[in-house]
């Protein structure tokens, strides 16, 4: 069985949340595996590894859980990029519009140094813009991206797409 079949027997599909009509796909069960979850783990830090990522960017607040784990395997650091006001040091911020709003992302003003290559991770890769949103507050700082990766990619959203204009290397395990 591959990693992706391995992970979509864990995902649940959770309809009508947070709103009517969408069906969230729920990570959670894939954590009660510490064996997949390391396999995941190997997966994301093989890819970072191939693209000489030198920090980790986790997206609030899934991405922290497998970006935590893969910057510990390689010893690089971690750096949260969070909704608007959860940070507690200086930030810059950028503000994006969603399909149903907007919203308005940080990260601390000293978390990334000129330079470094940086590989940005969340659990879903629905239409980008949270992604792409991380990746200008990374280039504001001076850091590159390195890649960007995912557990799970909707591909009809067609997210990839905007993340490609940053960076071609967008990798997800699983793609619905």
């Amino acid at each position: 069985m591959t990693l992706a079949e391995k992970i979509n027997d864990q995902i649940r599909d959770i309809a009508n949340f947070p709103k009517p009509g969408i069906i969230f796909k729920d990570i959670t069960p894939v954590l009660s595996h510490p064996k997949l979850v390391t396999e995941i783990v190997h997966w994301f830090v093989e890819k970072a590894k191939n693209d000489n990522i030198d920090v980790i960017v986790g997206v609030e607040s899934r991405g922290f859980l497998f970006g935590m784990m893969i910057a510990e395997k390689l010893g690089v650091p971690f750096v949260p990029v969070r909704k608007e006001g959860k940070l507690p040091y200086e930030t810059i911020k950028y503000s994006y519009d969603l399909e149903y709003g907007s919203a308005t992302m940080e990260i601390h003003k000293d978390a990334i140094k000129k330079g470094q290559n940086v590989m940005i991770h969340d659990d879903l890769l629905a239409t980008g813009g949270t992604a792409l949103a991380a990746a200008k507050l990374v280039k504001e700082l001076g850091g590159k991206v390195g890649n960007f990766s995912f557990l799970i990619e909707l591909g009809f959203l067609e997210g990839k797409k905007k993340l490609t204009k940053e960076n071609e290397a967008v990798y997800s395990i699983v793609t619905y």
